[in-house]
């Protein structure tokens, strides 16, 4: 079979980091992952020539648009002006490539490009946290979720900021090929297959400055070498030296989320290695992670948005 053909088009002033991302997951050739097919990748712009990227240096364009027209994936990388419109030769290009059924792939402000289509209309969205509010009070009909790091809404996904671009383009490869090449392809990468939790965690909120003797730094430390114990409130307090009421308003002051919540996320991304490569009952899992087994499926649901059992048969290394 031919190789699946990868588009990504670049825009002036762009992020290079979003490109090398995509790049790294669909140009590099993996002949070791013996599949029947792969991916081809190809830049290109709206007419072929030198494209100028964030950080003084350029790319040399051998395609213009009409790499568009033959491309079974198109990839919109961040754009450098969210509060502008793409050119009409782009909009057409873009449409028409939905209509022939080809995907759509946005990461980050690239939303902002896919929403002047009209394409985005009545779908959630993923866009960087920082251009959420602009780009739903620019597009009212596109339904934005700032919390998430992806969304697939089948023929076009998008992604929130930066490094969430990774974790689509994974996503793609797990849909196209399966989890098990897509975890193979993330071993390469050195980067985890699948991170739990949303936008939230990295939204700007202010941060104390981490000391020696930093309380909080000492209570994330125990909770971390503790992840199997029971933990209250109360015992990481007195690991802080702090009433608990001091202590719950200085760590939200510094994790932006309360203990509670911390320590439940951190007890699911431990237990992710162990769905992956442990066969155990998920009863015994949810016990290595400090959970009772119903507890463990309710948070799991809630923070990862599939049960335990579910994402052990996508993502288990075979």
């Amino acid at each position: 079979m031919r190789a699946h053909r990868v588009a990504v088009l670049g825009f002036d002033g762009m992020a290079p980091f979003e490109l090398g991302v995509a790049a790294e997951v669909f140009a590099l050739p993996r002949p070791e992952l013996d599949v029947e097919w792969w991916y081809s990748f190809t830049l290109c712009g709206e007419r072929p020539g030198r494209l100028r990227a964030l950080g003084g240096f350029s790319l040399e364009l051998s395609h213009g648009l009409r790499a568009l027209a033959r491309a079974d994936t198109i990839i919109l990388p961040g754009t450098a002006d969210v509060h502008g419109d793409p050119s009409a030769d782009v909009l057409a290009a873009l449409r028409g490539a939905h209509a022939r059924g080809a995907r759509l792939v946005s990461i980050c402000s690239g939303a902002f490009v896919l929403a002047a289509t009209g394409l985005l209309d009545g779908l959630p969205v993923a866009t960087h946290w920082r251009y959420a509010s602009l780009l739903q009070s620019r597009f009212p009909r596109v339904c934005v979720d700032q919390n998430v790091l992806y969304l697939d809404s089948g023929q076009i996904l998008t992604s929130a900021g930066t490094a969430a671009g990774i974790d689509l383009c994974l996503h793609i490869v797990r849909r196209d090929h399966g989890a098990e090449i897509a975890n193979r392809v993330a071993r390469r990468m050195v980067v985890a297959p699948h991170r739990a939790g949303g936008q939230a965690q990295f939204i700007e909120q202010p941060v104390t400055h981490a000391t020696a003797d930093d309380p909080i730094g000492r209570v994330i430390s125990y909770a971390l070498s503790h992840i199997d114990t029971q933990l209250s409130i109360d015992a990481l307090a007195h690991v802080a030296h702090l009433s608990p009421r001091q202590f719950s308003r200085r760590f939200k002051a510094a994790t932006a989320t309360s203990p509670a919540r911390w320590l439940t996320e951190r007890r699911i991304d431990a237990s992710l290695p162990l769905l992956e490569r442990d066969t155990s009952a998920i009863e015994t899992i949810a016990e290595a992670v400090g959970f009772s087994a119903a507890s463990y499926r309710k948070h799991f649901r809630a923070i990862v948005g599939i049960s335990p059992l579910a994402y052990r048969r996508e993502f288990q290394t075979r």
